[in-house]
């Protein structure tokens, strides 16, 4: 056995906006990856526009630096559970992970998933105290929080023993006491390189590596990225790619390495080096690369199931095809299965029909970057509504539950609890946190769809909310869906301001004046639990007898506009989302006003397949 004493491999690993990804920037500044006086945008690891406009990671990303004479690759992490299949992947690439916590929020749901993760493969801890320059600061309850996290958590004694360091990310300072006096980041990387164990194995020995990450490449095909576990890549060598008992010859391509944002070509790289591959064809994640003479297959990565599916279709509305430049079945198909082989927590079905598929994922919000993601690349489709996944367990029928944690200032608390009452949640825990109430529940995954925007209507805007998988538990009866039905236009034509102030007392308007309309298409939510068919598209009639009141202004009231994850929450099993490059409209299943009645009239409900 050897090891590779000039190497460490750490991951960052945090909860949402807890400042991983500004941790990294400070780090690539100081280890003068950028020229002194080059520009550099803010969260440069946050490439995707998708990542910057929303502020979360959600690719885990690889950068390297050289300190002293070490060279530290560094892994981001994306801190939201719905992305857990990437986290679960890339701790497979390392020794050891830096564990951030905000020095005020102290340790959050997802905090603890990641941990437990990193704990589970006996992965060596370092906790990060961030944000220590915010003036409500709590760092002394926080570190007995993450003490008292890592003792729920099974930690064994020599986690427990974890080294703490306190940081500002932003500033790019860090030090081994609150008391010391600090400029950079030196604590934190002497930290690194003393307390993350540098890579061990054999490093004479034939060639092993596991495909942990995949990228697309339209001049060499995919790009494997992974660790070498055993032995040496080197260009051009032969190497057998396993995948269960298939074992399929392949010939490595090129060789790179990270340093820095870049990938740099190599001739070979040795033992416990992160590197990226060309040239191995049809790769896929969870596959072993091996010697061609001595084949090993290394353990399988274990990824948590997914919780929610969704029906993806080719858009049949009347206004299909005006926007997108991606609009039949077989593009819609390419496009899943081809996101299938980098997203491992996604699952693709075929259904009965060949225009609609089953996607499944870990979460509506996994989803719903799939489909901004899609419509940015020139996609039209049309969604169904999320449902959970359930499973038979001894002949049970079992739902997934979560979770949750939701954060309210005191005077909305009851009105929560009431809200979430009905969604068939319960109270675990509840504590005061600086006049915000933090209280902890379990809840049926389905309970949470549609609670987010709920959420921020019951608060004014001031609630957070957190959750994370908790498990399968039988199935604990309905919950009640959404109260109020849907205004729906009766005609295909361009709305007026006359139409809509003659309807606007009806309920909320989701339109306005010149939006061009189509029959089926939900317009507004009716303040009463129907559907009503209404005709916004209506002019006002001309005559020559007026009066001085007849011409007055009209006041409308401006409309509600869902963004693509309140449309997804908030429409119903008979109900669609049409998504276009340039638009986000909601639609019953069946457009036409007289098949819907009829349908209604025999009692039966048309739900999106």
């Amino acid at each position: 056995m050897s090891t590779s004493e000039k190497l460490r491999n750490v991951a960052i690993i945090a909860h949402v906006d807890h400042g991983k990804t500004t941790l990294v920037d400070a780090m690539l500044k100081q280890s003068h990856v950028f020229r002194a006086n080059e520009q550099v945008a803010e969260r440069v690891m946050d490439s995707g526009d998708i990542e910057r406009e929303r502020g979360i990671t959600i690719l885990s990303k690889n950068t390297a630096i050289m300190y002293k004479d070490t060279k530290i690759n560094i892994v981001d992490t994306p801190g939201h559970a719905d992305f857990g299949g990437e986290v679960e992947r890339v701790l497979n690439m390392v020794d050891g992970v830096l564990l951030l916590v905000d020095a005020f929020e102290g340790p959050m749901p997802q905090t603890k998933y990641v941990l437990r993760k990193a704990l589970e493969q006996k992965l060596k801890p370092i906790v990060v105290i961030n944000k220590i320059d915010r003036p409500d600061q709590r760092v002394d309850d926080v570190y007995d929080e993450v003490l008292e996290l890592f003792m729920e958590l099974g930690a064994d004694d020599d986690q427990l023993d974890f080294p703490v360091i306190y940081a500002a990310a932003r500033d790019g300072i860090a030090k081994l006491s609150m008391d010391d006096d600090s400029e950079n980041l030196e604590p934190l990387m002497d930290m690194i390189v003393k307390e993350i164990p540098a890579p061990h194995g054999d490093a004479d020995g034939p060639l092993q590596m596991m495909v942990t990450t995949l990228e697309a490449d339209d001049y060499v095909g995919r790009v494997a990225i992974g660790r070498i576990i055993r032995g040496t890549a080197k260009t051009n060598q032969n190497v057998v790619i396993i995948n269960g008992d298939l074992e399929t010859r392949a010939k490595i391509g090129k060789v790179f390495v990270y340093q820095g944002l870049k990938r740099t070509e190599v001739p070979s790289a040795g033992l416990g080096e992160i590197i990226a591959l060309t040239g191995l064809g049809d790769v896929s994640i969870g596959q072993t690369v091996a010697d061609a003479d001595n084949p090993e297959a290394l353990p399988t990565i274990n990824i948590d199931e997914p919780t929610l599916s969704m029906t993806f279709g080719v858009n049949t509305s009347p206004f299909a095809g005006r926007e997108g430049q991606f609009v039949t079945s077989r593009h819609l198909r390419d496009r899943l299965f081809k996101e299938v082989q980098t997203n491992v927590s996604l699952r693709v079905e075929e259904t009965d029909t060949s225009e609609v598929f089953k996607v499944s994922g870990r979460g509506e919000l996994h989803l719903s970057i799939l489909i901004e993601t899609m419509r940015r690349e020139g996609y039209e489709l049309q969604v169904g509504k999320p449902e959970v996944i359930y499973k038979t367990i001894n002949g049970q029928l079992c739902e997934p539950l979560e979770n949750l944690t939701v954060e309210v200032p005191q005077e909305f608390m009851g009105t929560v609890m009431e809200a979430l009452g009905k969604r068939k949640a319960e109270l675990s825990n509840m504590t005061e946190v600086a006049g915000y109430m933090r209280m902890e529940f379990v809840i049926p995954a389905r309970g949470l769809i549609g609670f987010r925007s709920e959420l921020l209507t019951n608060t004014k805007g001031n609630g957070i909310m957190n959750h994370v998988f908790h498990g399968y538990v039988p199935y604990k009866g309905d919950i009640s869906g959404r109260e109020h039905g849907s205004l729906v236009a009766i005609e295909q034509g361009d709305t007026t301001g006359y139409g809509i102030y003659t309807l606007q007392d009806r309920g909320t308007m989701f339109i306005s004046p010149n939006q061009a309309v189509y029959e089926g298409m939900i317009v507004g939510e009716n303040s009463r639990d129907l559907d009503i068919d209404i005709n916004p598209c209506k002019k006002k009639n001309v005559s020559n007898m007026r009066t001085s009141s007849s011409d007055e202004a009209i006041r409308l009231v401006p409309p509600r506009i869902l963004s693509l994850e309140q449309a997804l929450e908030y429409i119903n099993k008979d109900e669609l989302v049409e998504v276009t490059p340039q638009n986000v409209r909601l639609r019953k299943v069946v457009l036409d006003h007289t098949a819907r009645g009829r349908a209604r009239k025999n009692g039966a409900k048309v739900v999106a397949k």
